[in-house]
């Protein structure tokens, strides 16, 4: 659990990163952002007029390409960041889709949605800064129409040496330096590494979706297992 000073300054880090955000993604992720977000949509397989919902959404890369999947169905993307939440604002009102999709200010622990509402719930690089892992999975599952997908894409830790070991040296030591050096934020990317500290590895977090009552569980390691990629589905009355 965390508490509402740690919360405080989550808000903070991403209030402070919103305008270099997309720049650092590519930079500390040498742009394999967009590849493991590509096989993401893959695996999930959205149907036209399909709605989604997409967590965390930050500057909505992902909530975009959800939409252009989704064609005619309703895709809303949630953050609780105002300033990440303006700048994908923006990317929605240049690529004409505004009418399609809807963004709201809001907190993944406790979603302003009736239950059995989204086809696919979505939360991308943003479960391991919630405060409770386990309240917003419920929350996701709650959401989500029986036989409907939730789909989680996020850092991971390597198992297999030497890979972790360089992971490691790279993520907690040069990736603070890189934020330091291009967007003069130290200490805000010298905090992410931290919060994958306690997250959970590839098995427990695929354990972890199958406690929320999530059936059918995948996990498939990304780039090593930089990054993982969960999808659950979540049950239907015959099931």
């Amino acid at each position: 659990m965390t508490s509402s000073s740690d919360k405080s300054h989550v808000h903070s880090v991403f209030e402070s990163i919103a305008p270099k955000y997309d720049m650092m993604n590519d930079i500390i992720s040498f742009r394999r952002h967009k590849a493991w977000r590509r096989f993401t949509m893959r695996k999930m397989d959205m149907k036209p007029g399909e709605s989604a919902l997409d967590l965390c959404c930050g500057t909505c890369d992902w909530t975009i390409d959800i939409a252009k999947a989704s064609g005619s169905g309703r895709t809303v993307g949630l953050d609780f960041s105002h300033n990440m939440l303006e700048i994908g604002r923006s990317k929605i009102a240049k690529l004409e889709l505004d009418g399609r999709i809807e963004l709201v200010q809001g907190n993944a622990m406790a979603l302003p949605f009736a239950d059995n509402t989204f086809d696919c719930v979505t939360i991308g690089f943003g479960l391991r800064n919630v405060p409770d892992i386990k309240q917003v999975l419920s929350e996701m599952e709650r959401v989500t129409k029986p036989g409907g997908q939730v789909v989680c894409l996020e850092c991971s830790k390597p198992g297999w040496q030497p890979f972790k070991f360089f992971f490691n040296l790279y993520f907690q030591r040069i990736m603070p330096l890189l934020g330091k050096w291009f967007v003069k934020s130290y200490e805000q990317y010298r905090w992410l590494p931290e919060s994958l500290a306690s997250f959970p590895d590839l098995p427990r977090l695929a354990e972890m979706f199958r406690e929320a009552g999530l059936r059918d569980v995948r996990a498939y390691p990304l780039t090593g297992g930089v990054a993982a990629l969960h999808i659950g589905t979540k049950g239907t009355k015959d099931s």
